[in-house]
């Protein structure tokens, strides 16, 4: 009853004040761009729609002026500006125009997220749960049990955390396998594939991936990072073939599987070798980490340019107030661009080597989006390295763009123009 006298007084409130909440969003106009984005869900929250102003001032928000909303602005310590109707209607002509490359999209609603993650981990653990805290955008985590059982239909946007779903442990063997968390974490994947079923963890992952393939055919939209991104096309593609050695699954892999790998269920790649030491560090040719030599003070990614009017999608995930964005590593990095399926659209690319780091695609009703590296702000994230403090780094390009994926659900209803 209290939400809807809320909104109540919200709507007479704004019948009687006919002005706007602009949140800017380029580098000069707004000191938290993590949080805006809260504000932002917080607003669909409260049943109220929300204007994105595609490559206005970084990709503003224009929201509905409400007492309620300003405080919160301040609270969070985000930057904004009340405007005038007027002022408001004179914006969305400039970005109606047909010389400009701008766009309004309207979000309606705040999506339900999920994070695919086993319970125990910390949000700085995944760089998603952690800007998802920090922003102040709630989630709940789901794992395999609740994948299995069709539990993500209760959702609409899905991130996987930095999992590998091919059943090797995230081929920590060589340097971790004596590791004291190495041994519980085998150990509790084993005891949850048992209890679901399976006689081994990549014969349950294997299934996972198959729910989660389900899932976005069927109009969910997938956001992943990391290992999660190439471990998961890995297993689509693995199906019914036996790929781990015996350290990983008790018994040895199947001669020959790399011929036996079918690239038709992969979602982004193809035309990939797989690693079939259990000693390397690595899953595939996928990924560019080993093959890359490029200091870091020059390793930066260039967002790709896209027209606002006629491709929103791309637009709305590109989204930032610089195109020119830090590169980070990760157990994958990036990706080889020829490993990349041609009907998959490359959003950000090194210009130094080629290589793809922030990809998106379709597949049937639904959306992914794959970015490469594990912390966009911590740039050699390893196994015990401390948290990154998001207060430090409140206007990350990096992280924005992980943000645009939250929110773009909120546009479904909004069609990608071919």
């Amino acid at each position: 009853m209290k939400r809807y006298l809320f909104i109540l007084v919200l709507f007479v409130s704004f019948q009687t004040n006919a002005s706007y909440i602009l949140i800017p969003m380029d580098a000069d106009g707004q000191k938290n761009h993590l949080k805006a984005y809260g504000i932002t869900y917080w607003t669909l929250e409260k049943q109220q729609k929300v204007k994105w102003l595609l490559n206005y001032k970084g990709g503003s928000f224009l929201l509905p002026h409400f007492d309620e909303i300003v405080k919160e602005c301040q609270i969070r310590g985000v930057s904004f500006e009340i405007i005038s109707e007027s002022k408001a209607a004179s914006i969305l002509l400039e970005i109606s125009s047909p010389s400009k490359n701008m766009e309004a999209v309207v979000l309606e609603k705040a999506p339900k997220i999920a994070v695919y993650t086993p319970m125990g981990k910390q949000p700085w653990d995944d760089a998603v749960t952690m800007v998802l805290t920090y922003a102040e955008i709630p989630y709940e985590i789901v794992y395999d049990e609740e994948v299995l059982n069709d539990g993500l239909l209760l959702f609409d946007w899905l991130h996987l955390h930095h999992e590998d779903f091919t059943g090797q442990f995230g081929k920590f063997y060589r340097s971790y396998r004596s590791a004291a968390w190495y041994i519980e974490e085998k150990k509790n994947a084993e005891t949850l594939a048992a209890k679901l079923g399976y006689s081994k963890v990549s014969e349950s992952k294997r299934d996972v991936a198959k729910k989660i393939r389900e899932y976005v055919i069927g109009g969910g939209f997938m956001f992943a990072m990391c290992s999660a991104t190439d471990s998961f096309d890995i297993a689509l593609s693995a199906d019914g073939i036996d790929i781990c050695e015996p350290m990983f699954d008790g018994d040895s892999s199947e001669p020959n599987y790399q011929s036996k790998i079918d690239f038709s269920k992969t979602f982004a790649f193809t035309d990939f070798i797989l690693e079939r030491s259990p000693n390397v560090y690595e899953f595939s040719s996928i990924d560019t980490s080993a093959k890359r030599n490029i200091p870091k003070e020059t390793d930066y990614f260039t967002l790709m340019d896209f027209s606002a009017k006629w491709d929103p999608i791309p637009t709305m995930l590109c989204q930032n107030h610089t195109a020119l964005v830090k590169g980070f590593m990760g157990q994958t990095t990036a990706f080889t661009r020829e490993h990349v399926k041609s009907k998959v659209l490359v959003l950000g690319e090194n210009k130094t080597n080629g290589e793809a780091k922030y990809i998106h695609g379709i597949n049937g009703k639904g959306f992914f989006t794959f970015y490469g590296g594990h912390d966009p702000e911590d740039y050699t994230h390893r196994v015990g390295d401390p948290k990154t403090e998001l207060d430090l780094h409140p206007t990350s390009p990096g992280y924005r763009l992980i943000l645009n994926n939250v929110l773009f659900p909120a546009a479904r209803k909004k069609k990608q123009k071919t």
